[in-house]
């Protein structure tokens, strides 16, 4: 079973991923980790040396071949990966274990606040420019999150909470 979490950046997919995972004594998979291992530079590297088209088309072809391994995993997608190159059907036609992790703008922006200097799209934003940025951002990839079968409005939940609500929704 894939189970896949998808959302904003600072949504949770990443911890709530790792407690998920060990719950259900499956491995798991941080995309993005995935992708620096593979290519050995991070993310922010790869954009700058390489370019947004090339992380883009990468994304998309190591996607495919993740999840044509046809390993069991609990799969923590980078924030932009469901909107580009097709992902989002990609991995609805693989497993119907998609899970968006939903915050509100407010709640992302609390969250995000306090890691802007980890996250290089938000890094050279000031404070006050950021709910505008993560509202933009959540207008335009709507489209692509709504595509999941199952939500979970997270604002309020810590992550062993989360994790609570998808399995028993996994049932």
């Amino acid at each position: 079973m894939v189970i896949a979490l998808v959302g904003y950046m600072g949504s949770g997919k990443s911890t709530v991923g790792q407690a998920l995972a060990q719950q259900l004594g499956i491995p798991f998979v941080d995309f993005d980790r995935y992708i620096e291992n593979r290519i050995e530079q991070t993310i922010p590297e790869i954009f700058q040396t390489r370019g947004e088209l090339f992380f883009r088309r990468t994304e998309h072809e190591l996607l495919k071949e993740l999840l044509a391994e046809g390993a069991g995993m609990v799969l923590a997608l980078g924030g932009g990966t469901p909107c580009y190159a097709g992902n989002m059907d990609l991995l609805l036609a693989h497993t119907p274990h998609v899970v968006y992790l939903q915050l509100s703008v407010g709640a992302l922006t609390r969250r995000l606040q306090g890691e802007k200097q980890e996250r290089p799209l938000i890094a050279h934003l000031p404070d006050a420019e950021l709910p505008e940025f993560i509202g933009k951002h959540l207008f335009e990839r709507a489209p692509f999150y709504g595509k999941a079968p199952i939500t979970i409005i997270a604002d309020h939940l810590g992550p062993e909470e989360v994790v609570s609500e998808i399995r028993a929704l996994l049932v």
